[in-house]
């Protein structure tokens, strides 16, 4: 089953172009980004896929919670942090992804920081897009 949605605008477009794969290297069409690529646990000095969605959804996630601490007339402390975790798995012959959200949010109640991870992960476009397609645990740490 897929899920459209009516799109009333579209706020950006990354665009990137990738040659030679896990092993190649891949470079925006802004030129904001440029970089080699290596396949994990192999050498090289690129970064890999993994890493680069950590830290896509890492960032939009602090970003979502920002959202909702302005909706609950709170603010994130400044040195909140998410640390993100993507594990790629295989298993048969089938590859899959699999990941970790550790949200910090030092100084907040406990019940405060749970109401904000919960509300971004229901607004974050990462956390929509991997919803009920990977296993996916968000804790406060």
């Amino acid at each position: 089953m897929t899920m459209t949605m009516t799109v009333e605008k579209v706020l950006y477009t990354a665009k990137a172009h990738t040659t030679g794969g896990r092993d190649g290297a891949s470079r925006s069409s802004d030129g904001r980004l440029d970089i080699k690529l290596s396949s994990p646990g192999r050498p090289g000095n690129g970064t890999n896929p993994e890493q680069l969605f950590a830290a896509g959804w890492s960032a939009c996630f602090m970003g979502a919670m920002g959202v909702a601490a302005a909706r609950m007339k709170t603010r994130l402390p400044a040195d909140a942090a998410v640390d993100a975790e993507v594990d790629l798995c295989g298993t048969g012959g089938e590859w899959f992804l699999r990941a970790r959200l550790n949200v910090s949010l030092p100084g907040v109640d406990r019940e405060v920081a749970q109401a904000l991870v919960d509300a971004a992960h229901q607004t974050c476009p990462y956390s929509k897009a991997t919803r009920g397609n990977i296993d996916v645990t968000i804790s406060v740490v």
